[in-house]
Formats: structure tokens, C-alpha cells, sequence
């Protein structure tokens, strides 16, 4: 059993069908633990939102599929809140490696989440992410990473 940290372009592959989603469907009903920021909710629901103005998704699948991820959010991830420890990390990231702020939030979470499971002895964390530049900088990191769209 394994512990994953998704960001968001990992997470939409649960809920949209897309190169690497039904690999990830697979490895994360396998999972000890899915971890996600408390930022996750508010990307997700802008790339859903997304979706529906390029025609993509309709407004009654949005629903759907937006109703199942507010209720997973409450009783499947760990939803980790923005703290200073994650800003803090966040700030480091952002001096070693060429991210955005939010890539660097996301990983900044996942390796404050990777270090607390270290010290307790618990299953390492993967992080599950679809961005090469983030994977690199989440293997810098030390980190073990998993790109779902290298499993279409």
C-alpha cells in the first residue's frame, strides 16, 4: 500500500477521461492514503469551468462530476490546509527550481506531507503529477514521482 500525493493535473484524471486516467484510476484504489492542498479544490473547479466554455464538458456533466469531487474532498483525500510550514517550503522551491506558484505550493505540501510520513516511519509519499518541469523538481526534491501520462 502506497501513500499519493496528487496535484491537479493528476486529480482531473480521476474525474475526466484523458491520456493516463484509467491507469491512475487504477494505482489510487490501491492507496493507503490520498493527499491532496487545500488549493486542489479551487484549480479543479476552474479546469472543470474550463472545460465547459471549450465545449469539452456540458454543464450537466460539470455537475456531476463537480458534486462527486466536493464529496471525495470531504471523505477520500486528506486534504492538507496552506500553512506556513507549506509557504515556507513553497518560498525555498521557488529559489531552487523554475516553477509557478502554485506548482510550488503543491510540491512544497508534498514534501512537508513526504518528511512528517519519514519521520514516523509511514509509507513514503509518490507524487502523482503530470508536468514534467514539477516531476523534475519533485525528484530534486526526493521524492518518488509517477506521471500518468507515461501510462495512456
Amino acid at each position: 500500500m502506497v501513500n499519493y500525493y496528487l496535484d491537479t493535473s493528476a486529480m482531473l484524471k480521476r474525474y475526466v477521461d484523458e491520456p493516463g486516467s484509467a491507469w491512475l484510476r487504477d494505482q489510487i484504489s490501491l492507496a493507503l492514503s490520498l493527499v491532496a492542498s487545500q488549493l486542489i479544490i479551487v484549480e479543479v473547479i476552474s479546469a472543470f469551468n474550463r472545460r465547459i466554455r471549450e465545449g469539452s464538458l456540458s454543464p450537466a456533466d460539470y455537475q456531476r462530476i463537480r458534486d462527486i469531487f466536493f464529496e471525495d474532498c470531504r471523505t477520500v483525500y486528506q486534504i492538507v490546509p496552506v500553512t506556513t510550514a507549506v509557504i515556507d517550503t513553497a518560498c525555498h522551491l521557488l529559489e531552487s527550481h523554475p516553477l509557478r506558484g502554485y506548482d510550488a505550493m503543491h510540491l512544497a505540501t508534498a514534501v512537508v506531507v513526504h518528511r512528517s510520513l519519514q519521520r514516523r516511519g509511514l509509507p513514503a509519499l509518490i507524487f502523482l503529477c503530470a508536468d514534467d518541469r514539477l516531476n523534475a523538481a519533485a525528484l530534486a526534491e526526493g521524492l518518488m514521482v509517477e506521471n500518468p501520462n507515461h501510462y495512456p
